[in-house]
């Protein structure tokens, strides 16, 4: 049985006060939320984890970094490796964001040996894939989008990809404003869900958590979550608000 997911990612944003504090707010709603549909994670700045992770209850709400290295240690000023990590206590790393792929040159190489790092790590991965609006309208996005997902996981077995969550962002609608409609989402998402199968086989690809990341708010985030392969959202403005997060988190 897959599990629904909400996830925030609060990119980079909050002072370390200003993130425990948002934090906490997340942490009080969901031990005050009754019978709640989806897992709750928060991805928050590799300056938080620790002193996030000391204000939540790990057993009701995930931790997750958004980002790692791709060597496990020596001299790469300024990166943090899986390893470190997990030694905060953080359970999830976020890989493969559009921002990462675009602003730093993250490539399907890179983001494979990270992979198999958090996975050594005892992460979970939150793996990002997603188009942009060109390739939208060239009507290349689904050779993009799998070329994505194979080139850097179809390496591993079926029991690593346990420990793999997929995040559909459709980069043109990434910060912009604009959403895919549910039936968009909903089309990428079965796309994707029919590679798993074909790799992994049926099993494996009903698993799989496969969450939306483009512009999820609370006023459409229930029209999405009805879709069959839609699994929860990867979200990231309304994420930095508790009270708009936990709309999408009740639309379970």
């Amino acid at each position: 049985m897959r599990k629904n997911i909400v996830a925030g990612n609060w990119k980079m944003n909050t002072t370390v006060p200003e993130g425990v504090q948002l934090a906490k707010e997340v942490n009080e709603a969901v031990a005050a939320a009754a019978d709640l549909k989806c897992d709750v994670i928060v991805g928050v700045p590799f300056t938080h984890l620790t002193a996030v992770k000391d204000v939540i209850d790990m057993g009701k709400v995930g931790l997750a970094a958004q980002n790692c290295a791709n060597h496990t240690s020596g001299a790469y000023t300024g990166e943090v490796s899986a390893a470190m990590v997990a030694s905060t206590g953080a359970n999830y790393v976020i890989l493969g964001h559009s921002e990462r792929r675009g602003y730093y040159n993250e490539t399907a190489e890179m983001l494979k040996e990270k992979v198999d790092l958090a996975l050594e790590n005892g992460l979970k991965v939150i793996f990002c894939c997603g188009e942009s609006l060109e390739e939208r309208e060239n009507g290349s996005f689904k050779d993009v989008i799998g070329a994505e997902i194979r080139d850097s996981l179809f390496h591993l077995s079926a029991e690593q990809f346990a420990n793999i969550v997929i995040a559909y962002e459709p980069i043109w609608a990434i910060g912009t404003g604009k959403t895919a409609t549910s039936d968009q989402a909903q089309e990428i998402h079965a796309f994707i869900r029919g590679l798993l199968a074909e790799h992994f086989g049926a099993q494996v690809a009903d698993d799989t958590t496969i969450l939306y990341g483009g512009s999820c708010k609370p006023s459409n985030a229930p029209e999405l979550f009805a879709k069959p392969d839609i699994d929860g959202g990867l979200i990231g403005g309304a994420s930095l608000k508790a009270a708009d997060f936990m709309g999408i988190v009740t639309a379970f």
